[in-house]
């Protein structure tokens, strides 16, 4: 009775049109996009289309002319697609924020990585590490990249990563790939593990080496409909899109 309550207070504030909302959206956000998007579209009348793909690789398509309404990337990749006139002005919006963690098979033993150099020896330790290609531009890749150089082993884990994973692909992910036996890490950022069945989250980064990846929501400025796709953005920030994202693993921006 709460969520249908909320739903129909929700349409009474939509004044737009039905209209198509095709999305582009970082990795990071699919699993909670993928319980909030019907949700939207049922409450609003509004269509999504949605794809996923890394941050950068969202702004290098739509740099190369690519047509959405609305894109989700992280905040700090937005400087480019701001500076170059694509965003309108004011529309960028914070969502939801993740973390890295680690994972393995469900039922391995969990090594200790409640230190910097107990996960360095966890990561030398293992035979086989799955981890998000920094090339993509995504959140965790790049973060896990500059972990690894900081600690001093990049070439060490390089020459033991099996799988850098396929954005666009849930099951080329690495947390898939551990659950099928072919890693026995898998670094990626916590929502992404939590959504992966067959493993187990031993625990996010130390603290020292903990980045926090902040995505945000902005509104093109070729947007066929702007009323429409500001619906959804505010709506991705209402209480109760707050606790999909909360139960997802992620922690909703604050108000």
């Amino acid at each position: 009775f709460v969520v249908a309550s909320f739903l129909l207070q929700f349409v009474g504030g939509v004044t737009a049109d039905a209209a198509d909302v095709k999305v582009l959206s970082a990795v990071g956000m699919r699993e909670v996009m993928l319980d909030l998007a019907p949700k939207f579209e049922r409450a609003t009348g509004h269509t999504l289309a949605m794809s996923f793909d890394a941050s950068g690789v969202i702004v290098r398509r739509i740099e190369t002319g690519e047509t959405v309404d609305v894109i989700m990337i992280l905040r700090s990749s937005f400087e480019r697609p701001t500076q170059a006139g694509k965003i309108a002005p004011g529309s960028v919006t914070d969502l939801a924020s993740s973390i890295a963690a680690v994972a393995v098979r469900h039922g391995a033993p969990k090594p200790d990585i409640s230190s910097v150099e107990a996960f360095k020896h966890m990561l030398l330790d293992a035979r086989s590490i799955a981890r998000p290609n920094p090339a993509d531009g995504g959140a965790s890749g790049v973060h896990i990249e500059q972990v690894l150089k900081r600690l001093s082993i990049l070439d060490e884990v390089n020459a033991k990563t099996v799988a850098y994973g396929q954005p666009t692909d849930p099951e080329a992910m690495p947390g898939y790939k551990v659950a099928v036996g072919r890693a026995d890490l898998a670094l990626h950022q916590l929502q992404e593990l939590l959504a992966v069945h067959g493993i187990d989250i031993v625990r996010p980064f130390p603290k020292e080496l903990q980045g926090t990846f902040i995505f945000s929501a902005g509104i093109l400025t070729s947007a066929k409909d702007r009323a429409a796709a500001k619906a959804l953005i505010d709506f991705l920030r209402t209480p109760e899109s707050a606790k999909v994202i909360k139960a997802k693993g992620m922690e909703p921006a604050t108000p």
